[in-house]
Parts: C-alpha cells; structure tokens; sequence
C-alpha cells in the first residue's frame, strides 16, 4: 500500500550533520526521515526556496526533457529501504504507456518539487525507516524528529 506524503521540510542532521528531507504523511502523523547528499539537498533546495537559476540545473534539465517528450511524471515512490539506503521510482506515463523509471528518492524529489506531481512512500517501507523502529539509535534520534517545529525547518543552508 502507497501513503501519499509531503516534504515537510529540508534541514540538518544534528548529529551527523548530514542534510535530511523530512516527509509527512498527508493526511495523518507519520514521519519518515531521508538523509540525502549535499548537492542533492540543494537541489532540493533550490525548489523549496524558489530560487531561480540562470541555466537549467539537472533536474530542470530532466523537467524540460520529459515535457519536450509529452510525457507525464504520474509520481514518485519510495520502494525500498536496505541497508539503510532508500529506493525509489519514478511513474511516467507517456501516451498511455506507464514507464517505471529506478531513482535515488532525493532526486525524484527534486524531480516532484518541479513538476508538483504527488510522493508516495511505501507502507513496508515506512514501518522499516528508522524513525519507526526501537533501536538504541533510534531511540535516540526519535525525540528530535518528533519535537520538530516550524523554526526548525529553514535550517539548510546551501
């Protein structure tokens, strides 16, 4: 079962200091933390904050390929999560063919923030994340993700 989700937010880690997207559950309390790359996060960044750049970035560039080919992003899911590294893939739909394209999550994020098309998550993987387990390290990291307010969003500088 697919639980459509939102990007709540784009922040640091506070104790990796790695940059992490937060997904919520659209109509309902979960959570799911995805630690991301960098340069994935300002991509990601990049989208939330509206920033306009003065050449097509990589995931404008693949906006502008999949228009250019009618093709139709239907949405993102998060499939899979092994060895703490997410899977995702991205629905296309180009002239009543549905396409699944493989993605690291971060970029069909940055990829759905373009095209405002809906993310999905899983529910298998939802119940595996980390924040849903009982863990030492999770125990840990859980008050943290909980707690999380609006001032705590906005915290990623890129």
């Amino acid at each position: 079962m697919e639980i459509e989700m939102k990007i709540r937010g784009l922040m640091m880690d506070p104790m990796t200091n790695m940059p992490v997207v937060i997904l919520k559950e659209a109509s309902g309390n979960s959570i799911l933390p995805i630690w991301v790359g960098v340069h994935e996060a300002n991509a990601i960044a990049l989208e939330i904050e509206r920033v306009v750049t003065p050449r097509p970035m990589t995931h404008d560039l693949l906006k502008n390929v999949l228009l250019g080919l009618q093709a139709h992003v239907q949405k993102v899911v998060v499939t899979g999560i092994k060895d703490e590294t997410f899977y995702a893939l991205i629905w296309v739909d180009r002239e009543g063919e549905l396409v699944s394209i493989d993605s690291r999550p971060s970029d069909a994020f940055a990829l759905a923030l373009r095209i405002d098309c809906p993310i999905f998550v899983e529910d298998a993987v939802l119940k595996a994340s980390k924040a849903n387990t009982t863990d030492d390290t999770s125990k840990e990291e859980k008050p943290w993700l909980e707690n999380l307010n609006d001032e705590d969003f906005g915290k990623y500088k890129m």
